[in-house]
This record gives structure tokens, sequence and C-alpha cells, in this order.
């Protein structure tokens, strides 16, 4: 146990962690040349076309520094916002963490977030320096945010290049020296944590564990101590660039276990697994639950596809624990799931996903967060869509999710930066200058107004520059209502939203235009209107498509055109109240769309 360290690379995103992975692989050839790739843990093709990490990656080196052997479990994590649950899973499952941060870009808000991750587990924190090769690199500055931040002395800080391999050395003799080696005790009874689990069309689940206490040997019959479910360890290994099957494996391993699980509700993530005979006194603790910050809902384009998307939701939450889901139905869209993201780009990656690994065509209603309804006779109840709202006479009071965010930025942007937040109903709770050109704004914000396009218009003020990160602090009254679409009186549920009362007149004005533009016309009038409960607060008319039936008077009294006119308004009457109007798709993807 003393010749194994078990660490992670954290970093914000677009940083280098993946690429100093790679020169840290090639360096203890872990890898051979014939395999070596750009990014090479990044094995989905989603993430090497978008270049992001979006799943942690374990795998094992072996080096050797002053002459002793060691083995390194080193694990790759991804560096965006809305991917910080697999980072906090992968932090459980080590002693030491390398914090890097690029040498031109300085230290970011998902940067200090990761760091507090590490810190609160306790981890040995290596500061690394990264990207020193480029021009514009300002080594000296970053080194100063960094001892600000850390305390750490100018020269524990390792300089390195992903790019070119410089202070790879460096950094594999600083995580045998100050990363300590695990804790445990191999003659404890069995106690492994699981940080992570993949499923295999042809052996079943195959779940990643740390084991913190005990041994567990090939063929040994384990128990998962949170689902009390009991198997045999057909195989166990370790994590190389494929598995690698090994006969033992004792405390402070990191490895797999395969035991022919075939569905995925078996394994959770942050469950214990022990033996069932000798099994340990309790569960790992300190694995947190995983909190939806969006909710959707994800419809199959074909109804009958339903049972297909289920089965690809529960493979696809194997891979992505942060992914909740759980079954609704839309009078418009059929049947399908509400479905709980960490943020808007995790709920883009999945669609994306049951496009490309699962071949499944959906659709997602308007995102939206969970507010909190009490009602008059003293109830509480969780809304996470529109038609759960309960009826507005019985509503005393509605509550959304607040969140603290902290934008890191350029002092240049900092003017429109502001405008943009408080546009979006923030309040700046103050304001630090890390360096004469760099602050920190903290501002107060409703969750729900980020949920949409905020991300992105920070990034094009800011051109690029600023970093976003936030956390929820709790829920506070709000003044919102519940906006829904009327066609011809009848309303349709799937483009009913929640919405602030200040903002409600502006986009119902706009979905009731947007829709006329793409409903095409009808033999009679079609009425759209958008209404907040009785009161409608917008309206626009697609007009019929009318026959022109006076052309065959060509002569004569008024009165034989005026006839024929009265005639066809009795007719389209009559239509109008048979007649029902079908929203088409493109309708709903375009309201969805609204910037």
């Amino acid at each position: 146990m003393n010749n194994i360290r078990n660490f992670c690379i954290i970093a914000h995103i677009d940083h280098g962690k993946s690429t100093l992975a790679d020169r840290l692989l090639e360096h203890t050839g872990a890898i051979s040349e014939r395999d070596m790739a750009e990014q090479v843990l990044d094995d989905m093709e989603l993430e090497r076309e978008r270049g992001i990490t979006i799943k942690s990656h374990a795998i094992q080196m072996n080096c050797i520094v002053d002459g002793q052997p060691y083995i390194l479990n080193l694990i790759d994590t991804p560096g965006h916002v809305d991917f910080s649950y697999e980072v906090s899973r992968s932090i459980a499952a080590c002693e030491g963490a390398l914090l890097v941060v690029d040498a031109s870009q300085g230290i970011q808000a998902q940067t200090i977030s990761n760091l507090y991750l590490a810190i609160e587990h306790d981890l040995e924190i290596i500061p690394i320096l990264n990207k020193i090769d480029l021009d514009n690199a300002m080594p000296e500055v970053v080194e100063d945010q960094i001892i600000d931040l850390l305390g750490v002395k100018r020269a524990d800080i390792i300089r390195a290049s992903g790019k070119t391999g410089d202070g790879v050395e460096e950094i594999l003799r600083r995580i045998v020296t100050d990363v300590p080696p695990p804790a445990g005790d191999p003659d404890a009874p069995l106690q492994a944590l699981i940080f992570d689990s993949v499923f295999n069309p042809f052996r079943g689940v195959i779940a990643y564990f740390k084991i913190v206490n005990g041994t567990v040997h090939t063929g040994d019959f384990v128990k998962f101590v949170n689902t009390r479910k009991e198997y045999d360890a057909d195989e166990i290994g370790v994590l190389r660039l494929d598995l690698e099957p090994r006969n033992t494996m004792s405390a402070g391993d990191v490895g797999y276990i395969i035991s022919g699980i075939k569905t995925a509700k078996e394994v959770k993530v942050g469950d214990t697994i022990t033996h069932r005979d000798r099994p340990c006194d309790k569960a790992i603790a300190g694995f947190e639950e995983v909190k939806p910050m969006v909710f959707a809902g994800v419809y199959p384009i074909d109804a009958e596809d339903y049972e297909d998307l289920r089965a690809s939701m529960d493979k696809l939450q194997l891979n992505d624990a942060s992914l909740t889901f759980e079954p609704e139905s839309s009078a418009a869209l059929g049947f399908g799931f509400r479905c709980g993201f960490l943020g808007l780009l995790h709920m883009e990656i999945v669609q994306e996903r049951l496009d490309r690994e699962f071949d499944m065509n959906v659709i997602t209603t308007v995102p939206n967060v969970s507010y909190r309804v009490h009602t008059t006779d003293g109830q509480t109840t969780q809304v996470y869509n529109p038609s759960g709202m309960p009826n507005a006479s019985s509503i005393r009071e509605i509550e959304e999710p607040y969140i603290r965010a902290q934008v890191i930025t350029k002092s240049e942007y900092i003017g429109q930066i502001m405008t943009l937040c408080l546009d979006k109903r923030g309040q700046l709770v103050k304001q630090d200058y890390l360096t004469a050109e760099r602050a920190e704004l903290t501002f107060d914000m409703p969750l729900a107004e980020i949920v949409f396009d905020f991300y992105d218009k920070l990034k094009s003020i800011s051109r690029g520059y600023a970093s976003f990160d936030y956390h929820i602090t709790g829920f506070r009254p709000a003044k919102l209502v519940r906006l829904d679409i009327l066609l011809n009186g009848e309303m349709v549920d799937a483009l009913s939203s929640l919405i602030h009362f200040d903002n409600a007149y502006t986009l119902g004005r706009r979905m009731c235009e947007k829709l006329k533009e793409l409903i095409p016309r009808q033999q009679f009038d079609i009425a759209i209107q958008a209404a907040i409960g009785a009161k409608i607060i917008a309206r626009e008319t697609i007009k019929a498509v009318r026959k022109d039936v006076t052309a065959k008077c060509y002569g004569g009294d008024i009165t034989r055109k005026r006839k024929l006119l009265e005639k066809q308004k009795r007719g389209k009457k009559r239509m109008k109240q048979i007649g029902n109007v079908e929203v088409p798709q493109k309708a709903f993807l375009a309201v969805l769309k609204l910037d």
C-alpha cells in the first residue's frame, strides 16, 4: 500500500488537463506509441468533437522514482460547471489532486470551485502552471494568483507544458513525495466505494470501485450495501487502457468488478461493496446525492418508441449518474419523461448522446427549474412543470431557487456584465479585484433566469474571457405566474411556462407572433392568445383561407353579393365549431428556441 498513489487532475475548462494526462501516460509507458492519440482518455466521439471532457476517466500507471516502483491511479476530470458532479465523485476516490492553471488565462471560476471541493475532502494539492510554452503566457502574474489563493511558496508551483512535456518528471516526483498513500487495513472486512459505472452490452454493468479496507478475490460472494443485492465477483481487475484482470485486490487499489449485473437500477454510484459472509459495520459516508438544477420533458418523436426511450435512458444513466428522470405524460406530446439535468450543456449532451449512441430522436420541452408552492390550506408542494401548478386561487406563496453566482472577468467588461446580471433580477453582493486587470463579482440571482441564455450572453459580452460558477443558496418568495397559450380557446399544455410576472407580457407577445408565422392557415380564423389565468394578455389572429364566392356575380343588385357572403360566413362559423388546429412539430421547436 505504501507504493500506491491515487490522484485526480482538476482545473477550469480548457486549461489542458487531458493533454497533461497524455504526457503522464506517455512518460510512464502506460500507453504504447501505436495507441497514442490526442486526449487519449476522452474516448467518446462527442468529447473529441467538442474538445471537452464529459466523463471522468480512470487509468493506472507504473513509474520508478529513486529506484522504487510505484503504482499511480490517475482520474482525469471534466472542467465545465455542468459536470461538477463527476469531479466530486472522482475526488472521493483520491488522496491528492493536481490543480492545473493555464499560464495565459490565470485562475478562473471553476478552478476555485474545484479547489474548494478538493480541500473539503482533505486532499493534498499540487499546483501546476500549464502552457508555459505559449507566447502570451504570464507565469509570474499567474504564480502570484496561485500564491494568493493557496498560500504556497513560489518554489512549490511546478511549471509545465502539456504540449512539450516540460515538467512531467517533476510532477511524477511530487505525486510520489507529497500525496499520502491510501490509509486502510487489508485484513479488515471488505469496504469498497463505487465511484463510477459503465454498461457493456455483452458483460452487463461494470462498476468501478476504490477499496478503502479489506481484500477481495475473484469468485468471492459480495454484497452491495444500499441495494442489498448479492453477486459473485466473476472478474476483478485494474483499469489500464483496457480492463486488466487480477486475482486479488486489497486496500488502496482502484479497479473494476464484473458480476453479471444486467439491470442498471442495481448499481448506485456511491454504494459500498462488502463480503456477504463478513460484512463491514457501515457504508462509506460523505458521498453527495446529485441535485438537478434544470428540468425538462423528453418525449419520443414517435409515440411507439416510448419503451425504447426508457431502455436508452436507463443505460445512459449508468454512464452518467447525474441524470435523473421519472415518467410523465402530456396531452400534446404523449408519454415521455421529466428529466433533471445539472445545466443546459448537460441537457444538450444528453440529447446528443441519445441520438448518437441509441439512435433515439427526441423532443425536449422548455427547460425550467423546480418551484416550491405554499397553498392556502397549509400544504407545500414541489412543482417541476406548469401543468403541476395548483389553481391560482389556492396559492398563498410561490418560492423559487436562488443561486450565489461568481463571475471572474477582465475589469473592462464589468459594466456590461453588471447590466446583464441586474437585468436578470440579480443583486450585487460584492466586488473584489484579484489583480488590477481581473475582478470577481458575486451576485444573488434566481436560477430560472440563468437557465436559458445567460451563459452564452456572458461569453459574448466578455469575448469569451469571463468565467462563471454558481451554487444553490436556498429558496425565496417570487411573483411567478403561469403563462398559457390558447388556440381558439383550447389550451396547449406543452407551450405553458412558469415565468416572473414582469417578463410575462413580453414573452406572451413574442410566442403569439412566432406561432402566427408557423401555424398553417385553415379554412377558418384561428385566434392565438397568451393568458395568465382568465386574463388574456396578447393575441394574434391567423386569417382564414378564403374563396372569392362573389366571382360569378358580374352585375345586378348588391344584395346578390351580400347573400353569397352571408352564406359563406355561416359555413365558416360552423366549420370553426368542429375544426381543430394541429400545431406542427417545428412550431414547438421554434418556440423553445426563442432567444
